[in-house]
């Protein structure tokens, strides 16, 4: 049967599919608009399958905030192309907007939302991806709701934060702590928000970085003792690859083999306790002082203050409650 421009366009205002995808769902449907929109949906999600494995390191994260409340939204895709698109935008901001508005409680109950057109987030997003022929996903959401809230998102739009404060702040320091968190990615707003598991996996890797630099103290100085240059025997390419060259005897390499194996072993073996754990927690601070937003130095501060003193010189008792950040880059 003949297809009209009338119904194509119809057809497309409906579901945002390209021309000629709406004219192939209207002949495969035989002018059956509700087909014509189930053929289009099943394309999508013949796209979403085909290319399930594919990355979307591409999109748009979106912010928005209204009175205490604050969401963080990414539409992702494939390319930045398809990211550029104005339908692809369009969708990005309904989501986020739908997000302020309703307040969803999780990631599930947003994409079950329905937008103007009547269609569910997460059908609409499958419309998108039938559109394009690209992956899309609905790849973070995080909301916020406190006595006050701030949002920031990074100029390019593939990343950004939320904050929430106990009490309003003036907007300049406010912002500033939402770019602090964007640009500087903390891991908790202080210490004591940190989860037990990643000081726990943090201390794990300071035992075993502190232990392996004091058996490599020890070997280098046996080697250096030995008139052993330690930078070419730090692996077994490098003895082979310098012995070859001339720049060690085969004694040397030998003699070198047997003071790595010898002295690592009798050093790893006397390490003492009590000094290794006072270097790991030095080493625990030192995370916990770059990594905490408190205790970070603030970027936008001129004599390195913390993020903790800089808000605290406009409002003593103002704090940091929560953030939330996501980036298509992590």
């Amino acid at each position: 049967m003949a297809i009209s421009l009338a119904d194509i366009k119809k057809l497309r205002e409906m579901t945002s599919a390209g021309m000629m995808d709406c004219k192939n769902a209207l002949t495969e449907a035989e002018g059956d608009f509700k087909r014509a929109v189930e053929i289009l949906r099943e394309k999508g999600k013949s796209t979403l399958t085909k290319r399930g494995d594919n990355e979307t390191t591409q999109g748009a994260v979106l912010s928005r905030v209204e009175g205490g409340k604050a969401v963080l939204v990414c539409l992702g895709c494939e390319t930045d192309f398809v990211a550029a698109t104005p339908d692809f935008k369009a969708l990005a901001a309904q989501i986020a907007d739908k997000a302020i508005a309703e307040f969803p409680a999780d990631l599930e109950a947003l994409k079950a939302a329905k937008l103007a057109d009547g269609y569910s987030i997460d059908e609409d997003i499958t419309n998108q991806a039938g559109k394009t022929g690209e992956k899309h996903i609905l790849a973070y959401y995080g909301s916020l709701e406190a006595p006050f809230v701030a949002e920031y998102v990074h100029f390019n739009g593939k990343l950004g934060a939320i904050v929430a404060f106990n009490k309003e702040v003036p907007a300049d320091i406010a912002r500033g702590i939402a770019m602090q968190v964007t640009s500087m990615n903390p891991v908790a707003v202080n210490a004591e928000a940190v989860p037990a598991e990643v000081i726990e996996s943090e201390r794990t890797v300071a035992i075993q970085k502190t232990k392996d630099e004091q058996v490599q103290k020890a070997v280098d100085a046996a080697l250096k003792k030995a008139g052993i240059n330690p930078a070419h025997v730090d692996s077994e390419d490098h003895i082979e690859s310098n012995t070859a060259k001339g720049w060690l005897t085969p004694e040397q390499a030998q003699q070198a083999r047997q003071i790595i194996a010898e002295v690592g072993a009798a050093k790893a073996a006397s390490l003492p306790e009590q000094m290794i754990m006072g270097i790991v927690n030095g080493r625990i601070q030192k995370f916990l002082k770059e990594n905490t937003l408190e205790e970070q130095e603030y970027q936008l501060s001129d004599d390195k203050q913390t993020v903790k003193a800089a808000l605290a010189a406009v409002d003593k008792e103002a704090k940091v409650l929560a953030f939330k950040r996501f980036s298509l880059s992590d």
